[in-house]
């Protein structure tokens, strides 16, 4: 599979190399509760607080050992935030398409 724009070849691999390499993993936070902003006992970690306040969104690695899930939810928890629910998304294909035509303009 090959990726080109305005002509220049960006990238060449196969489809699951490009999704192992390229693609990126989410774990969102679903919250009992509106957050007006990130805790700040929560600031170290690499979260986005999506704009109407109710989900946290974890960006991870998941071919790594650790992926720092088990000891954000124990800061997710010990900064008082109550969880209603947990669930992981993977970047697309046609997300990572995107992306590297941005990235190639």
């Amino acid at each position: 599979m090959g990726v080109i724009n305005n002509g220049e070849l960006l990238v060449v691999d196969d489809k699951q190399a490009l999704m192992h390499k390229l693609g990126k993993r989410h774990l969102i936070i679903e919250m009992d509760k509106p957050l007006a902003a990130l805790p700040p006992a929560l600031a170290g970690w690499n979260l986005e607080l999506a704009a109407d306040g109710t989900r946290l969104i974890f960006n991870y690695d998941p071919s790594r050992a650790d992926t720092g899930i088990d000891e954000l939810l124990q800061a997710v928890r010990a900064a008082g935030v109550s969880i209603k629910d947990l669930q992981t998304k993977k970047t697309s294909l046609e997300e990572i398409f995107v992306n590297l035509v941005k990235a190639g303009k």
